[in-house]
């Protein structure tokens, strides 16, 4: 029997507004959460998985259930959030021997995980740009000589994934806490590399972490540009006539898409929405269940959440708009700076560089504006709030 260990406990403040009403592993990506993403990948390859659940553990519990497809489902909550070495040793008295682990915050392929399952003790890694952003792997040949957590000189150009291949025998390893007052799963890996073989297998198809929640727009590009279809179109809905689709199209049940649309590139429609007429959605973008994109709506590469609603005369790009919310005519987000400079947005109290040269807003759930709203790039609304007519936002709303 092998079973997955995924790690969704965490408060996950560094995506806020977002996560301030419901854990990151339930957030969505192409329509569907992060969590299920990882579920469907797990399908066929492990037999049981266990989530380690903590802030706001009943709504991944309500969602996911004890079975998902065929997989058995139960949930371990780590009441006091001390690393992720905790976390594991937490479910260490129903682990029966082999076991996956995964972060709930990253979205895995079904490849890439079935590759890491072939030896007895992997991780996956990933080259990346900028190592000291993260942990990173000391490889010979594929052999894990030693992790390093954000080298500030060059150690390594392969990033730790924080997906794991371990048994049973990993617990007799004593972790002490880190520098930062935690319990660290890389601290076991150090430990098990000087007695075992550990293989690390590199990424060949994606690994798309969500560590800020800008990060989603880029993990929705990615998957919504690998929609595959015969006809190039699954279209489950209505289509007036007088609708151009230039791309590829994936649409719900329930949907009526009106005269006048035109939609370009690879877009995700879900069931029950209102799209049109006279709309412009382009760009890899999603549109999730009991959406309406009414009159003179543009929507560019952008995540429009379940229940939305943008009705007309406005502009969403490079943005992600949240569940419930009514957005004004004339709500328009501006997403390029006059510099052409990367979009810098405020974490924590910090300005954080985005990656970004082109990134609107992060609009949280169940948030009104009113007309005429302009938004600034990069900058969020946290939930329930609103604007005021003509009101321009040029820093965070915050509660």
């Amino acid at each position: 029997m092998i079973q997955a260990i995924i790690m969704a406990a965490g408060k996950s403040t560094r995506t806020w507004p977002l996560t301030l009403t419901i854990p990151k592993p339930l957030l969505k990506v192409m329509n569907k959460e992060i969590i299920k993403h990882n579920l469907d990948a797990l399908q066929g390859l492990v037999d049981e998985v266990i989530v380690i659940v903590g802030y706001k553990k009943e709504l991944i519990i309500d969602e996911i259930g004890n079975k998902y497809g065929k997989l058995k489902i139960r949930y371990a909550e780590q009441k006091r959030q001390l690393g992720t070495g905790h976390a594991l040793k937490s479910v260490e008295q129903i682990i029966e021997n082999k076991f996956i682990v995964m972060g709930g915050d990253d979205i895995f392929s079904k490849r890439d995980i079935k590759a890491c399952l072939k030896h007895k003790y992997a991780v996956l890694g990933c080259k990346v740009e900028d190592p000291s952003r993260f942990g990173v792997f000391t490889i010979n040949g594929k052999e894990v000589k030693k992790i390093t957590e954000k080298p500030k000189n060059f150690v390594s150009d392969i990033a730790n994934t924080g997906l794991y291949v371990f048994d049973k025998s990993v617990f007799s390893f004593k972790l002490k806490k880190s520098q930062r007052g935690e319990y660290e799963i890389v601290d076991y890996i150090n430990a098990l590399v000087k007695k075992e073989k550990v293989v690390c297998e590199k990424v060949k198809e994606h690994w798309l972490s969500v560590g800020y929640p800008w990060d989603l727009i880029e993990a929705n590009n990615v998957l919504v540009s690998k929609i595959k279809s015969d006809t190039m179109r699954d279209i489950r809905g209505k289509v007036e006539k007088n609708v151009t689709i230039n791309g590829k199209l994936k649409v719900g049940k329930g949907t009526e898409i009106l005269s006048g649309t035109y939609i370009k590139g690879n877009v995700v429609i879900g069931e029950n929405c209102l799209i049109g007429p006279n709309c412009f959605l382009r760009g890899n973008t999603s549109v999730g269940d009991g959406c309406h994109i009414g009159q003179a709506v543009e929507i560019k590469n952008s995540i429009i959440m379940d229940n939305a609603k943008v009705p007309h005369l406005s502009y969403i790009g490079d943005s992600v708009i949240g569940k419930n919310s009514n957005l004004g005519a004339g709500t328009i987000t501006a997403n390029l700076k006059h510099d052409n400079k990367n979009v810098r947005s405020v974490v924590k109290g910090k300005q954080i560089d985005t990656g970004r040269r082109k990134f609107g807003t992060i609009i949280a759930d169940d948030v009104h504006t009113g007309i005429n709203t302009t938004i600034y790039p990069g900058r969020k609304i946290w939930p329930g709030l609103g604007t005021l007519p003509g009101e321009a936002v040029a820093k965070d709303k915050m509660a």
